[in-house]
């Protein structure tokens, strides 16, 4: 891969309203600089970047940066790039009004990549078959699968190492002495102030570092969160009907029931909120997992309005907001509303699940409970040289540069396995691939555990939708949910392989009717 992602300037979620492109990237551009989100000297995207990543041509973006020079919101230095004036400190920004144009664009965006039937393997390899019979019987002796498509962890082979260690050296050098003490549960306030400055940037997210809360993980966060809520009397927790069984287990084991929302071709019906009455909601709402859809601009809206109407709370969990291809970015719900949505992300995904580094962006009446949850009766502390060092990754641009290497090279992996599903099995079409690091392959009804023990046999791992479903949740479509950022880069072609082997002959007419119910045609 070439080096030259090492010149890109900042990520940056923009939301673009209204069809007068240019004027709405400028409009964009100045509420971000005005309300704080971009920080004077904060260096742009090149124009070309910033033009793929809004699906726009490169005109309008050179010509909006040149108007936006002009007026003295940006400045443009040959070999600098551009960036954002020094002007005088913005006022701070308040939460957005909802509106049922927010999140325009944040449906489906381009359709899936297009395949080229018949042509070669992906990565140019010939195709081939992955072992014979005696490597497959070793690998089920051993009781170890030869390749890992599973969900949630990212390509820990990419974790880019040197730069890490660059920016750990320099955290350790500048720490003070009292940096190595027990501290402020809330965490280190050098990474909570930078954390509020990239998720402002990044994801739209309205964030003050006292408002911040790091934690050991999204799992550790959202237990501390079930607790405080149970504490100030809440019962219940809807979720969604798909999800991940574990993180339902956590409420519950805070004391805190879990009724499943519907779903529907749309996504999830958070209309139901009104039947369920919980206390609080746990959505993945910029991408549903498994699914894959992202949720409707009316429903984001919708579910915001049923908390301030009741006083619920929307747990938000932005697992994979970094990584989207096909479709101008999400948002996150928690700028709709900053007192009635808790916004929780993590490092896991961008950079490597075994950093432990995670946090949480809590409405003011929360805080001061969630913290005192974490120091005083959990006791979980993220490491500080971790914090550290991850604060000054951040501040440095190194995570810019790293996520949008690895959105290049996900986006590769998708692209080749969208090209490997029309040669080897045309009747079955990925869902959910506008984002993220996985894809919803939907089967015909009664054929997903069949699917399930032939990937056993060729010694891969994967994962079924039904294992997602809430035990309460009524029967949904089959499929398999398969993880393409998981395998290293010499273990994907191998793994691509051994996945349409195991689905060459079950697609058919079937499946294109499930992938329509599993995606909903939401995202495709």
């Amino acid at each position: 891969m070439r080096n030259d992602w090492a010149t890109f300037g900042a990520d940056l979620h923009l939301d673009l309203r209204g069809t007068r492109l240019r004027a709405g990237l400028m409009d964009a551009l100045r509420e971000a600089v005005r309300g704080g989100r971009l920080a004077p000297g904060t260096r742009l995207p090149s124009s070309r970047q910033l033009a793929a990543d809004l699906g726009v041509a490169r005109n309008t973006v050179a010509d909006a940066y040149a108007e936006l020079v002009a007026e003295g919101w940006l400045t443009a230095r040959q070999g600098s790039g551009t960036r954002v004036a020094l002007r005088a400190d913005p006022r701070p920004a308040g939460p957005r009004r909802p509106d049922a144009r927010a999140g325009a664009g944040e449906a489906a965006g381009a359709g899936a990549p297009r395949a080229v039937p018949g042509g070669p393997a992906p990565g140019g390899a010939p195709w081939r078959p992955v072992g014979g019979p005696g490597a497959r019987t070793a690998r089920r002796r051993a009781g170890m699968p030869a390749y890992d498509l599973r969900s949630g962890t990212p390509d820990l082979s990419s974790f880019p190492r040197a730069a890490w260690l660059k920016a750990y050296r320099r955290a350790l050098t500048a720490a003070p002495d009292a940096a190595f003490g027990y501290g402020d549960p809330r965490g280190r306030e050098e990474l909570r102030t930078v954390l509020a400055e990239y998720l402002a940037r990044a994801r739209g997210v309205y964030a003050r570092p006292e408002r911040i809360v790091v934690c050991a993980g999204f799992a550790h966060g959202l237990m501390l969160i079930a607790r405080a809520l149970r504490r100030r009397g809440a019962r219940s927790a809807a979720v969604e009907s798909y999800g991940l069984g574990h993180h339902a287990g956590l409420l519950r084991e805070a004391g805190l029931a879990t009724p499943p929302l519907p779903f529907d071709a749309r996504g999830t019906r958070v209309d139901a909120l009104a039947a369920l009455a919980p206390d609080a909601v746990l959505l993945t709402a910029a991408h549903q997992f498994p699914l894959g859809g992202a949720l409707p601009p009316d429903r984001r809206t919708a579910v915001v309005d049923w908390a301030r109407a009741t006083g619920g709370f929307v747990l938000e969990d932005d697992y994979d907001g970094e990584f989207r291809y096909d479709r101008q970015p999400v948002g996150a719900l928690q700028g709709l509303d900053p007192d009635r949505v808790i916004y929780l992300g993590t490092a896991s995904k961008s950079l490597a699940p075994g950093l432990r580094i995670a946090w949480m962006v809590l409405p003011e009446e929360l805080v001061d409970e969630v913290a005192t949850g974490k120091g005083a009766v959990v006791d979980w502390m993220c490491g500080t040289p971790d914090q550290l060092a991850f604060a000054e990754w951040l501040a440095s641009g190194a995570h810019d540069r790293h996520v949008r290497a690895m959105r290049l090279r996900y986006r590769r992996r998708r692209d080749q396995l969208v090209a490997a599903l029309a040669a080897h099995a045309p009747g079955i079409r990925a869902g959910g691939i506008a984002a993220g690091l996985h894809a919803v392959l939907p089967l015909p009804p009664g054929t997903e555990r069949a699917a399930l023990r032939s990937a056993a046999w060729h010694g891969l791992a994967v994962q079924g939708l039904d294992q997602f479903r809430h035990p309460d949740a009524a029967p949904g479509p089959e499929g398999l949910v398969v993880g393409y950022g998981t395998p290293s880069d010499s273990a994907w072609p191998s793994a691509l392989q051994a996945l349409c082997r195991v689905l060459e002959g079950v697609g058919g007419e079937g499946a294109e009717e499930a992938g329509e119910a599993a995606s909903g045609r939401v995202d495709p």
